[in-house]
């Protein structure tokens, strides 16, 4: 294989908590060779010796992994290979194997096109500057040279044992579980027969062409087989798992829909009946509801940014017992590790619903509701999404709400709130509303679509 320049490797790649490209595009074996050498240049000149590597279902991901692992032994790191497993068995794997580092080949829930790494120095997640910094590693060619070894390691028995060990479920429920042929697929319905519930599998096969849909569960349309099959089985639950299973979607038994920041209510109830005070991290795109529950039970709560690795890391710094984001990342310190992890997620719900006399409808039903719209996506070219959010912001006025920018825009009005930010994982923008009736929700929405079209008329809306 011919060396690739670093004129070729593109900034646009390195997003805000992860890398993300078109294969054979801006994501090449050359360029991920590169991004190795960068990657293990950084952690030998922090003292880590070894990295973990893992890949997702991707057709993409054999090559692409193979010439990772060739980039991060010609600076000396040892490659420790854990093979095609989910994201979550990889960060299990820093925390409890010597290495305390690791990278993971995935692109998620984006299209079968697209490939990316998840990083991991340390036992910290990378994202921004971080991130940032192996770009400008690249261009400037500061790589560390040496001959690292390679090692092939199975630790998916032992993610599989430590779950198990960790969570009781104290009666026998019927789960459908939809992995979208993602890679989730060869753990989820092996952890669930563990776990003593009965199994109904839909899409666990791994196919990196996701031919049946997209494994992205924030999306309704992603979910209408298993809301489907959830009420034709009659089953307990229905539970999602994204393209690379960090990420949770869940389907009552009457085939509702529950958010992820509805969910986040569900754990923290639980959490802080065994620790009061303790603090529960929420994300800008969840529900304002939030806040209130925690303070009624005792705990304390902070709103912060969006992103897997930004909600880690202020998970560790805060030293918060649970954190979630609406995108479906549920983050567990109280009797796990930390990280964004889909199935000890659904785990922990299979435990709080099997102690209960109710079912999951009646469970989630007693918690406060709103009307809200699920994450709403504007498509918009990734090289404009950045500059068309800073004229946003500028053009946003609304004297009689209070709005918060710690990530886009989130404008709170005494009735509801709306949110507008630029994603960190494709061309688009992200949206949510949520009201006390349905005519608040319709008024800020026309709030927002007002400014949106005065900077751009040719916007297509979605509300």
């Amino acid at each position: 294989m011919q060396p690739v320049s670093s004129k070729h490797v593109l900034q646009s790649i390195f997003r805000a908590y992860d890398i993300r490209g078109v294969v054979n595009e801006t994501i090449t074996p050359e360029v991920v060779r590169l991004l190795g050498r960068a990657i293990g240049s950084t952690a030998r000149k922090q003292g880590q010796q070894a990295i973990i590597t893992a890949r997702d279902g991707r057709w993409s991901g054999p090559l692409l992994m193979s010439e990772l692992q060739k980039g991060l032994r010609e600076t000396g790191c040892d490659v420790i290979d854990i093979g095609q497993v989910p994201s979550p068995v990889l960060y299990f794997a820093t925390c409890t194997l010597k290495a305390r580092s690791g990278v993971v080949l995935t692109a998620s829930h984006n299209p079968e096109n697209y490939n990316g790494l998840k990083i991991i120095l340390d036992k910290k997640s990378l994202f921004g500057a971080s991130i940032t910094a192996l770009y400008t590693q690249i261009q400037e060619g500061a790589f560390v040279s040496g001959e690292g070894r390679y090692q092939r390691v199975d630790i998916l028995e032992d993610y599989l044992d430590c779950i198990v060990k960790n969570v009781r479920i104290k009666r026998r429920l019927r789960v459908v579980v939809d992995c979208g042929n993602g890679v989730a697929g060869i753990v989820a319905p092996v952890l669930l027969r563990r776990l003593g519930c009965e199994v109904i599998k839909l899409f666990c096969e791994v196919d990196g062409r996701f031919p049946n849909h997209c494994p992205d569960p924030s999306i309704p349309e992603n979910l209408a087989d298993l809301i489907r099959t959830v009420v034709q089985q009659q089953a307990d639950l229905g539970l999602a798992l994204d393209g690379d299973g960090d990420r949770l979607g869940v389907v009552t038994n009457k085939g509702e829909i529950i958010w992820p920041d509805r969910q986040l209510m569900c754990y923290a109830i639980d959490v802080l009946s065994r620790n009061p005070g303790a603090l529960i991290i929420y994300d800008v795109k969840s529900t304002s509801q939030l806040a209130t529950l925690i303070a009624q039970h005792g705990g304390t709560s902070f709103m912060w940014k969006s992103g897997h690795s930004i909600m880690k890391t202020k998970l560790e710094e805060t030293g918060a017992l649970l954190a979630g984001e609406m995108s479906g990342h549920i983050f567990f310190k109280e009797r796990w590790y930390g990280f964004d992890d889909g199935f000890y997620t659904a785990a922990r719900l299979l435990e709080i619903i099997a102690k209960e006399r109710k079912t999951s409808s009646e469970i989630f039903a007693a918690l406060p509701n709103r009307i809200s719209t699920p994450e709403l996506k504007l498509a918009i070219p990734e090289e404009k999404k950045f500059h068309f959010m800073h004229m946003l912001e500028k053009e946003l006025h609304f004297p009689e709400a209070t709005i918060n920018k710690i990530d886009g825009v989130r404008v709170e009005f005494s009735d509801g709130w709306g949110l507008i930010r630029a994603s960190n994982t494709g061309p688009y923008l992200v949206l949510r509303f949520e009201a006390d009736t349905q005519e608040a929700l319709q008024r800020i929405q026309n709030l927002f679509a007002k400014r949106l079209l005065a900077l751009d008329p040719q916007l297509t809306l979605l509300f």
